[in-house]
């Protein structure tokens, strides 16, 4: 077993190739081999938003605080409250984010494909795709 005490990480910036606008990443763990779980708590400023993505294993959302949005490659957004979970099926391509009014922070947790990757990062989501309004559901 290990403990991973809160004052041994350094939460960093998330890069700008991945992120729009102001986001911290808290990695909270990152699993050796042979297992792949990775978890990490991500905080988003306002109007701050992951790019386009995919994780080959999926990934669950988790969320802490304010509100979340959360896009499908279909167009549609979703709305998630504190409390909510959202499931991303293996290679959906997605997004999610901050409202524009609000910071929002999640964990996110998901699995290394057998590359060693958790993640395919895409390009950034545009403005329009950001404000499309959310679904009633």
């Amino acid at each position: 077993m290990d403990v991973i005490r809160a004052d041994s990480r350094q939460p960093g910036p998330g890069p700008a190739d991945w992120f729009t606008g102001d986001v911290t990443i808290d990695m909270l763990n990152m699993a050796p081999p042979p297992a792949r779980v990775q978890i990490a708590r991500v905080t988003f400023q306002p109007g701050a938003r992951t790019a386009w993505h995919r994780h080959p294993l999926g990934q669950t959302l988790v969320i802490e605080s304010g509100t979340a949005l959360v896009g499908r490659e279909d167009g549609t957004v979703f709305r998630v409250e504190p409390g909510d979970a959202v499931w991303f099926s293996p290679g959906e391509r997605h997004w999610h984010g901050a409202t524009a009014d609000g910071a929002m922070t999640h964990a996110a947790i998901q699995e290394a494909g057998d590359d060693g990757k958790a993640t395919s990062w895409e390009e950034h989501v545009p403005d329009g795709v950001y404000a499309t309004p959310p679904s009633s559901s």
